[in-house]
Formats: C-alpha cells, sequence, structure tokens
C-alpha cells in the first residue's frame, strides 16, 4: 500500500514535466481513411486540410489531437504521441491523459504512466479503458493485487462481457502462468 502510493505521488509529481506544448506527430477517425500514423515523423492528419501537416500548439481542435495522439500510440510512435497529445487544450480530458498514459507506459516510463491513468480516473472513474491499461500497468510493475482490482472495477461497470475486461483478464492469466 505504501509502495503504490509513493509511485503514485511520484507520478502525479512528473506530470507538469510532460504538459509543456511540444512538436511531433497518432485513434483514426472520419478522416477517409487517412491517419496520422501515415504521416511522416513530426506530422499529424489534419482533416480539414486533408493533408498531413506540423502540429503546433492551438492549430488542431482537441478531438484531433485525440485521433493524432490516439494513431500514433496505436502505430507505437509513443515519443510522437505524446508530444501530440501534450498540445491539448483541455489538459483534463481523460481521453487524452489515457493516452499519454498508454504513451508514457510502453516507453518505459511505467510511473509516469500510472500517474496519468490515476488522473484520467479522477475526472472519469467509469472510464473503463483507462481501468484496463492502469491494470496492465500495475501488471508491468507486479502488482497483481492492483491489476486484480482493476478487474473488479471494470466488472462492475461493465460485466464480465466487455472488450475491457475480457483483454484486461487474458492479461491476468498470462501474467499467472508465466
Amino acid at each position: 500500500m505504501r509502495r503504490r502510493l509513493l509511485i503514485q505521488i511520484m507520478a502525479v509529481a512528473a506530470l507538469p514535466l510532460f504538459a509543456a506544448p511540444a512538436f511531433a506527430a497518432g485513434e483514426g477517425g472520419s478522416s477517409g481513411g487517412q491517419t496520422t500514423s501515415q504521416c511522416k515523423k513530426g506530422q499529424v492528419w489534419d482533416k480539414k486540410k486533408k493533408k498531413c501537416v506540423t502540429p503546433q500548439y492551438g492549430m488542431l481542435d482537441d478531438d484531433s489531437i485525440y485521433e493524432a495522439g490516439h494513431d500514433l500510440a496505436m502505430a507505437g510512435r509513443y515519443d510522437e504521441a505524446i508530444s501530440v497529445l501534450t498540445l491539448a487544450a483541455n489538459k483534463q480530458d481523460p481521453r487524452i491523459l489515457n493516452y499519454l498514459g498508454y504513451s508514457h507506459r510502453h516507453s518505459g516510463r511505467v510511473t509516469v504512466g500510472l500517474g496519468y491513468y490515476e488522473e484520467a480516473l479522477r475526472i472519469d472513474p467509469n472510464y473503463t479503458l483507462v481501468r484496463e491499461y492502469l491494470g496492465e500497468a500495475h501488471l508491468q510493475i507486479g502488482d497483481l493485487a492492483g491489476a486484480q482490482q482493476q478487474l473488479i472495477e471494470i466488472e462492475k461497470r461493465t460485466g464480465k462481457g466487455s472488450r475491457e475486461y475480457g483483454m484486461l483478464s487474458e492479461q491476468i492469466d498470462h501474467f499467472l502462468r508465466s
């Protein structure tokens, strides 16, 4: 319990370090098949201009920033995703916080990722995708009980039939077998 609290404090303390706007370039939306993951490094897909552009603070709306950040994160371009997601005007958007957490975690900064996930859940405790990713982060640091707690929370909100429940349950099973 004390270790988890220390991790959360460290992660929350690190949030301001990554909240400044930066350049770079990731959940595709209605871009007519084009997504940020197909743009060259340092660019994102601009739906209005229908082309890849270099992002700048205030240039894109938060939904476009979210889509670009998601696309990049899913393409494994985590540092670019972080750079794009930090351009969001609404620093408290749980979707943005979720993919900042995801990208930091997959870049090896699990503690920082935990902080973003916790902040997203503070804003929206019913965001089960965050809970799935948070559970995976707990497994990365060897905290089986923390992962199981997130699985219980997902089940309370969506039942055992949800994608998030199935994915985290599978990860827990894999963790227990290894």
